[in-house]
């Protein structure tokens, strides 16, 4: 006698089915509004007619107007802007090359190196910005008897003191799913070390480097801490200055700043993103490598 048919038993749902469900899509959306509503305040209270703040009196440009022909508040913004670039050169040359060393190279106290690389990262921003300014005031001299200032190459050097480790573990991240055959053909088609990093190593690498300038760049533009302890009283950065700003009231006008602020970054992003937003694409193949091998034979 044969046995009675079942119906087949329903799978399981996969993990990503999960992300289907309305109880997940309600936790992504609560999420998003804990994250990105504060910065939504930030733009709209920028355009607020009234003097303060927390009440809404109508929209105006005003206050724009007012941030922009704030000579003390521009120069800070400059200020922030000069060592946040100067920073980020600064820490991707370094980062880069930390991360490459330690992903290529063996050598002796490797563990020990790459653990103090990530030392600026865990310790807090007050014990480097206590230890920069002893640095600069007692241990680092210039010339004889003098001591550093505390200008805007003080805090240049202390903000890549924290920022190109972000680099270095970026690049090192980027550089670990890296294909070896890739530089053993290169090598094989007659392609020179330097060619060969220059043609296969860089771009595999270039997203990381874009991603650690940016973290760099924002890290040093947002530093209050470590920027506070290293600049001198004729040194004022946009956020020491806000801060100095806010003590009292948060205005309109430092909203209308921060907002400026803000799109910069953004813009930023969405141009490292457009120029390295397929990393798979800009690799350079390996096939265009023998009219470079022969380019170098020939010279």
């Amino acid at each position: 006698m044969n046995a009675p048919l079942r119906r087949p038993s329903r799978e399981r749902p996969g993990p990503l089915e999960y992300l289907r469900a309305w109880p997940m899509k309600a936790w992504i959306c609560l999420v998003a509004l804990f994250l990105y509503v504060p910065l939504i305040t930030l733009v709209v209270f920028s355009f607020n007619d009234s003097r303060r703040t927390v009440v809404w009196e109508g929209f105006s440009l005003r206050h724009y107007v007012k941030a922009l022909n704030n000579d003390a508040l521009l120069e800070a913004l400059g200020n922030s802007l000069t060592i946040a670039a100067a920073s980020t050169a600064l820490s991707v040359i370094l980062g880069a090359l930390a991360g490459f060393a330690l992903w290529r190279f063996r050598f002796p106290g490797k563990p020990l190196v790459d653990g103090a690389l990530g030392l600026p990262i865990v310790v807090p921003e007050i014990c480097l910005g206590v230890g920069m300014l002893v640095f600069f005031a007692t241990v680092m001299p210039w010339p004889r008897g003098l001591v550093w200032p505390l200008n805007l190459g003080a805090i240049i050097i202390a903000h890549v003191s924290f920022s190109f480790p972000f680099v270095a573990v970026v690049v090192r991240a980027r550089m670990a799913s890296f294909n070896r055959e890739m530089e053993e053909a290169a090598r094989d088609l007659g392609a020179g070390e330097w060619r060969t990093i220059r043609d296969i190593v860089l771009p595999h690498m270039s997203p990381a480097l874009a991603a650690g300038a940016l973290l760099a760049f924002t890290l040093s533009l947002d530093d209050f801490v470590i920027t506070f302890f290293t600049s001198g009283p004729d040194t004022v950065t946009f956020p020491v200055k806000v801060y100095s700003m806010v003590r009292f009231s948060v205005t309109p006008e430092v909203n209308a700043v921060s907002t400026l602020l803000m799109a910069l970054t953004v813009l930023l992003t969405a141009l490292a993103l457009r120029a390295f937003g397929d990393p798979i694409a800009r690799t350079t193949p390996v096939t265009r490598l023998p009219k470079a091998a022969a380019q170098d034979q020939t010279s």
